[in-house]
């Protein structure tokens, strides 16, 4: 069985290729340009970079090199894919049968468009089964009663904007949404309802009495785990430690944690609580 990675940027595909050397795979690595981070080409043997929107050479690349099983790892910008990419023929004919421009209808569609070519698109957590944390208070700081609250009342959230397919990441403070992920991504999502905060903060005396933030970065009930599985690292401890964020909830053997070690280990510094549910 020949393995094929599609890399998107971060370390995602990073720890991929690592994962996959230590099962004794070799892996034939789709690289795009406008994402991926070049130093790629220093860790496997077989690489090709394609522009975003090039599905055909992408296919064409995976064929060649007699992939039967391809990952995809690594985020790439939404606003990259519907705004700055210039499809070749192939993907233009995906483009024009999506029912809508969101991710779960963009990369089910390649997904498909791969499986006709005879190419399974996998688990993109495949090689990094350790990554991911099972169920339970991770940190030694467990949530209070205001932060277990703010839990609940996000995973009601979550629940509905799921079938809506919206981002992953929802900020909520003394149970009242502060911000929802859109097209930003997480980071970015975080530092708004941080910077809402300190606007909070100077117009509202009672703000420092209502609790600090917290922050859901979920999987969908039905999480598609080939693709857009939610990660965590230590970016999102140092973005919300700069926000006045005190508690992490996240989806039990669906989420990545990168540099766990590390993680837990800065999130307890910062007297941050983190949760698997």
């Amino acid at each position: 069985m020949h393995y094929g990675l599609i890399a998107g940027n971060g370390r995602f595909p990073f720890l991929v290729v690592e994962g996959a050397r230590k099962a004794g795979v070799s892996l034939s690595v789709v690289a795009i340009r406008e994402e991926t981070d070049p130093k790629i080409e220093q860790e496997v043997e077989r690489l090709t970079w394609v522009g975003i929107g090039q599905l055909g050479k992408m296919i064409r690349f995976f064929k060649n090199e007699g992939v039967e099983k391809a990952v995809m790892a690594g985020q790439v910008k939404h606003v990259q894919i519907f705004s700055g990419a210039i499809p070749d023929a192939r993907m233009l004919k995906v483009l024009l049968k999506l029912p809508r421009r969101n991710t779960d209808s963009l990369i089910g569609a390649i997904a498909a468009e791969l499986a006709s070519e005879g190419i399974d698109l996998i688990d993109s957590t495949y090689f990094l089964r350790d990554y991911l944390p099972l169920e339970g208070t991770l940190t030694r700081r467990k949530p209070n009663p205001a932060e277990r609250a703010d839990v609940e009342y996000g995973l009601e959230i979550a629940r509905e904007i799921a079938r809506l397919d919206l981002g992953q990441t929802i900020v909520v403070k003394s149970k009242a949404c502060v911000s929802i992920e859109a097209m930003e991504g997480t980071d970015a999502t975080i530092r708004r309802a941080g910077s809402l905060l300190r606007g909070d903060q100077k117009t509202n005396a009672v703000a420092l009495a209502i609790g600090p933030l917290t922050v859901l970065k979920l999987a969908k009930p039905s999480q598609d785990m080939r693709f857009d599985v939610p990660v965590v690292g230590v970016p999102t401890i140092e973005t919300m430690a700069a926000a006045g964020a005190t508690c992490l909830c996240i989806s039990a053997g669906k989420t990545l944690m990168f540099d766990r070690e590390e993680m837990i280990a800065l999130a307890d510094k910062n007297k941050i609580a983190i949760v698997a549910v």
